[in-house]
This record gives C-alpha cells, sequence and structure tokens, in this order.
C-alpha cells in the first residue's frame, strides 16, 4: 500500500533473476532487502519446510529482528512493583509528613493529615467486611473528600470503582449492577443517582469514623498482585468494559513519572481529569507518591480553559496533563502565556499535532511537551515521546515514541509477525502494564490478552491500534 512495485521473474534454466522496481526513492533500498529476505525465507523453507504456512515466515532478517523485538524493548528498569499503591503514598507521608499533599479551594491537608483520615474511614470499611479484591464503589465530586475516599478503599484492601456523577443514570446503575461493589461511597450531591439495595452505603459528608485508629491498616495476605480498582471503558465501541487494574500495574506507571518528570523542591501538580478516566489515576497517586503537592480543580472545572489558566497561575502549577482539544482551547488563550510556572505539559486521548506543539513553543518556552499514548487495559500510559525546549517542532505528524519502563510494544500483521520497519501494523502491548483483563467478559478477554511469543510468560494486549515504527525508532500513531 506504501510502495507500488512491480517484480520481473526470469526463468534461466538453473538459476532465476528477480527484478524489482520501487518507483519510490525514499525506503526503496530498504524494501528491496526486504522483497530479498522473503524469497529467500521462502525457497529456504520450500527446501527445509515444505509444511510450513507461508504466513509464518518472517520478512525480517535476524539483525532487524534483534532490532525490532529486543532491543526497541530493552526497558527493564529496578520498579519496586511489590510495593501497594497506598503503600508508595505511606512512604511519602512518612518522609514529608507536614508538606502539603491535597489543596481544593481554601481547603489543604498535609501528607500526614490526608493519611490519617484516610486511615480512619479504611478503618471503618475493615470493619465493615471489605477484603482483598472486593469492590467498592466511589460517586462524589472532585474535593478532599474524594482523595480520602479513594486512598481509604485501597487501604481497607479494596478496589476502587470510579462512577462519574455526571454520567447519564443508566450508565451508572450498569457499572454498578455489573461491577457488584460491596459498599458505595456518596455524598449529599450524589445519594439519590444509584438505587443499588444490596451495598452499604457510606455517606461521605456524614462522618462518623473520626474515633477510628488513624494508624495505617494492615490487611493480610493483601499484595500488589490484588485489584486496584475497576475502571470502565467509555463504551464508544460497544458496551462498557469493566478493567481490573492490580497495584503493581499502578506501580510500574508511577515510579516510572518519576523519571519522566523528576519531583523537585515546590513542585505543584493540578487534578482536573474525572476520576472516571483512567488518566486521574496518574494525575493523583503519582504526586502523592512523590511528594508533590496536588492542587484539585473545582467540580467540572476541566471544561473551563480559563479557570484553569487562572488556577495555573495563582497555585504556581509545575505540571498538567491535557487531553488535545482542552489543550488547543488552553493555547488559544492570551492568558496561556501567563503559565510560566509550567515546567511540563502532559498530552494525551487523542492526536497531539504539530500545530499545537508549536504554539506551546511560542507560548511557553521553557515546558517540556511529553506526547503520551496507552490503553486503559496497559495502565493509562505505555509510551511516550518528548519535546525538550532546545529541541526543534518536527515538520511531520508527531510520534507517540517508544514504550515507557518495563514495557513492550510490537507491531505486528494479522498473524502476529513483526512487520518491517515503515510498514503499518498494529499495535501489540507487553509488560508490567498489562492488566488482569475484563471484569465478567471471558470470550472478550481471551479475544484481547494472548499469550506473547515473543517473551515467555508475557500476555500481550491487542490494541486495535494501527502504528508504524519511523526510521527514528519511534512509534507513529495512524488509527
Amino acid at each position: 500500500t506504501n510502495y507500488p512495485l512491480s517484480l520481473n521473474v526470469d526463468d534461466l534454466g538453473d538459476s532465476l533473476r528477480l527484478s524489482v522496481t520501487v518507483p519510490h526513492r525514499v525506503g526503496a533500498q530498504r524494501l528491496c532487502a526486504y522483497v530479498q529476505q522473503t524469497l529467500v525465507a521462502m525457497l529456504d523453507a520450500l527446501e527445509g519446510q515444505p509444511d510450513l504456512p507461508v504466513q509464518h515466515l518472517s520478512v525480517l532478517g535476524a539483525e532487524e529482528r534483534q532490532r525490532s523485538l529486543v532491543d526497541f524493548n530493552a526497558t527493564a528498569i529496578h520498579h519496586d512493583l511489590q510495593q501497594t499503591l497506598h503503600g508508595l503514598f505511606e512512604a511519602q507521608a512518612v518522609r514529608t509528613p507536614q508538606a502539603i499533599a491535597l489543596r481544593a479551594g481554601r481547603s489543604q491537608l498535609s501528607y500526614r493529615q490526608l493519611n490519617e483520615q484516610a486511615n480512619c474511614l479504611a478503618h471503618h470499611l475493615i470493619d465493615l467486611g471489605v477484603r482483598p479484591d472486593q469492590r467498592v464503589a466511589i460517586c462524589v465530586e472532585r474535593g478532599l473528600s474524594m482523595v480520602i475516599g479513594l486512598l481509604a478503599i485501597l487501604k481497607a484492601g479494596g478496589a476502587y470503582v470510579p462512577l462519574d456523577p455526571s454520567y447519564p443514570r443508566e450508565r451508572l446503575q450498569y457499572m454498578v449492577k455489573d461491577s457488584t461493589p460491596v459498599a458505595l461511597l456518596v455524598q449529599a450531591g450524589t445519594r439519590d443517582l444509584l438505587d443499588d439495595e444490596h451495598a452499604l452505603r457510606i455517606d461521605l459528608d456524614s462522618v462518623t469514623w473520626d474515633a477510628q485508629r488513624d494508624e495505617n491498616p494492615r490487611v493480610p495476605g493483601l499484595t500488589a498482585e490484588h485489584l486496584a480498582y475497576v475502571i470502565y471503558t467509555s463504551g464508544s465501541t460497544g458496551t462498557p468494559k469493566g478493567v481490573m487494574v492490580e497495584h503493581r500495574n499502578v506501580s510500574n506507571l508511577v515510579q516510572w513519572s518519576s523519571l519522566l518528570c523528576p519531583p523537585a523542591s515546590g513542585t505543584v501538580m493540578l487534578q482536573k481529569t474525572p476520576i472516571s478516566f483512567d488518566a486521574s489515576v496518574w494525575e493523583i497517586f503519582w504526586p502523592l507518591s512523590s511528594g508533590i503537592a496536588l492542587v484539585l480543580a473545582r467540580p467540572d472545572g476541566q471544561r473551563d480553559p480559563a479557570y484553569l489558566a487562572q488556577v495555573i497561575q495563582e497555585r504556581q502549577v509545575s505540571i498538567v496533563q491535557f487531553v488535545p482539544a482542552l489543550l488547543q482551547q488552553f493555547l488559544d488563550l492570551p492568558q496561556s502565556s501567563a503559565c510560566s510556572s509550567l515546567t511540563d505539559v502532559v498530552c494525551g486521548g487523542g492526536e497531539l499535532t504539530v500545530d499545537m506543539a508549536a504554539q506551546l513553543r511560542k507560548r511557553l518556552p521553557g515546558a517540556r511537551l511529553h506526547n503520551v499514548y496507552g490503553p486503559t487495559e496497559t495502565t493509562v500510559d505505555c509510551s511516550v515521546w518528548t519535546l525538550r525546549p532546545d529541541e526543534a517542532v518536527p515538520d511531520s505528524a508527531l510520534p507517540i515514541g517508544r514504550p515507557i519502563s518495563n514495557t513492550r510494544l510490537y507491531v505486528l500483521d494479522t498473524h502476529d509477525q513483526p512487520v518491517p520497519q515503515g510498514v503499518i501494523g498494529q499495535l501489540h502491548i507487553g509488560g508490567a502494564g498489562v492488566t488482569r483483563g475484563y471484569l465478567n467478559l471471558p470470550k472478550t478477554d481471551a479475544e484481547r490478552f494472548i499469550d506473547s511469543p515473543f517473551v515467555a510468560g508475557d500476555r500481550l494486549y491487542r490494541s486495535g491500534d494501527l502504528v508504524r515504527q519511523r526510521a527514528d525508532g519511534n512509534l507513529e500513531f495512524l488509527g
């Protein structure tokens, strides 16, 4: 599809003469090499393995196969993947107990205060019978109680199921019915959105557990292989699916993030993504595991770019995450140039264009731009491409980059064979971020999560997304 070519075969009696004509100069030499490799592989197979299906032939030579499958995925780095998500936060609370952890409007909590309040609620949940891998739904507006509730569920050993109060009632009811939570965390504005009568209902606006113990709970048997959350996909391709994510999956993401954006004294992050989207996991738990002050946008504040620009300036926010459409709206504001405190702008969830990158460079010349990609099924992000202030904005489409720590990315054909560089294939994702799978959907689970043919014991997620690898090694997203 990329390089129309003609192949002529002349029978010379005891040999064949192959003539390949490629009308494009760029890549022609590499393409001819692939044609030669394929034909040689076919002739070798005819001689030695005549029953081998043609689709099992490898187009790649040994050198490129090594580069594509092994060298590109040399991402191994030591992260403590035995640590739970709340355990990472608890360790940070010991290191910086007096530092500000959360700000919401005029209210704030230190790391010690946040930890103790979450502990009290966690002990209450444990007393009510919450156990590891059980689901606890939470339907609240963004605020201090939201973060306290999320941490408390994890500390009790449960897996949180985020329910967005802005969702239609029918969608909320479906998610509750499908996830069968043992408890529901609500508040005044969300009490009447859920009808489930089988789960305990806990009102975060009517605190009755403040006399509980405020030390860290110790849940017997809880490990990093237990569930941290079950989050539902958008349902854009059918019925929403609950994705089961374990602590170890998120732990890898959190610890990688500190390599991408090393936290420093005074670092501030803005949390604005609704908790029903998995980008919120990164926005909440990475800062709280790294000593970063987390500023919570007001409920529905993510819809107002002018408000976000105001908060960034007032709170001297260092790191912010946007989807491309909101980033464009933010950059269109004259006041975005005044957000000079920003050191890192992260963009994901859609196509980041060259024009946006150029605008950001003009508005915020000192900020790094990170283009991240990742399906929910592989824990928020699995690849990243970074544009640093001293680098020129590319002329062509921006790539989604390379795999993050302990992650493997493969571009495969319809027979799960690696494709040559520059050829379109489906992205398959392996490594530490690959989640447990779908809740209550064993058939879909078996279709989308497969055993890796490249690394023993690894599982791959078939993303359904088309990509190709550029000459510089970066992956380009194609739809």
